[in-house]
């Protein structure tokens, strides 16, 4: 008799299928590929007012961004302008101020004697894009004494209207986030000696962390719900010197 049922319910399911039609096999749960991270290096820069997060143009701006890049994780030797003692491993940025800074323009960093006539010990040609422009707030750049006078000096622009004359003269090596920009307003904006447009009480750079690529979280996987009643399982210049 089981038998028999078995027999007429395998028929009424097959009588149900169109010609030519097979029962639906459920396919497990497929994983969608992973999005490419992002070849553009991030830098972040600490400070004792907070942190700036800025895109760095590796492919417009090669040799500047390798220079920034090993200045910031000391894996690039430089001279104290100071001392005049040959660095090695040694990060330059860290400890570092925003020596000069302008409202409505710019904040200016990364000179190692802390008086704008600092640099690394050498210096590297320009590197301009018909890409990049001063056309937006936050841009990253070197700060020069001339064309291809580049050192470790940059600044962070506050607006358009200031910087768009900056243009094709400077390295435009990087792109800070309007966060950034908001931070830069607060720097520029600190009290500063009118002579020479240093602040009283400089904000320091403690240190500059890069980040190669962007860590993405991988989707979610789909799972089937459980069938009813089942449980389911577990410009800037430098000074001449």
């Amino acid at each position: 008799m089981r038998t028999l049922i078995c027999t007429l319910v395998l028929i009424a399911t097959t009588s149900l299928l169109s010609p030519g039609q097979t029962a639906p096999v459920t396919k497990p749960p497929v994983r969608s590929p992973l999005p490419a991270a992002s070849a553009e290096p991030t830098a972040i820069i600490h400070t004792t007012a907070g942190d700036m997060h800025c895109k760095l143009f590796e492919k417009q701006a090669p040799i500047g961004v390798a220079n920034f890049i090993g200045l910031a994780e000391g894996t690039k030797d430089w001279t104290n302008p100071v001392s005049h003692a040959k660095k090695h491993g040694v990060p330059l940025y860290d400890g570092t101020i925003f020596h000069r800074v302008i409202p409505g323009f710019m904040i200016q960093g990364g000179d190692p004697a802390g008086n704008l006539a600092g640099d690394p010990g050498y210096q590297f040609k320009n590197e301009t894009s018909p890409d990049l422009k001063f056309d937006r707030p936050g841009r990253l750049a070197y700060a020069n004494a001339g064309p291809n006078t580049n050192g470790s000096q940059f600044f962070i622009t506050e607006d358009v209207a200031h910087s768009a004359h900056l243009s094709g003269g400077y390295t435009i090596f990087g792109q800070c986030d309007p966060a950034s920009v908001e931070l830069v307003k607060q720097i520029a904006r600190m009290t500063r000696d009118p002579s020479n447009d240093r602040p009283f009480h400089p904000v320091k750079i403690t240190h500059i962390t890069i980040q190669r690529g962007s860590a993405v979280a991988p989707p979610k996987l789909a799972v089937p719900k459980a069938a009813a009643g089942v449980k389911p399982s577990a410009a800037v210049k430098k000074q001449q010197q």
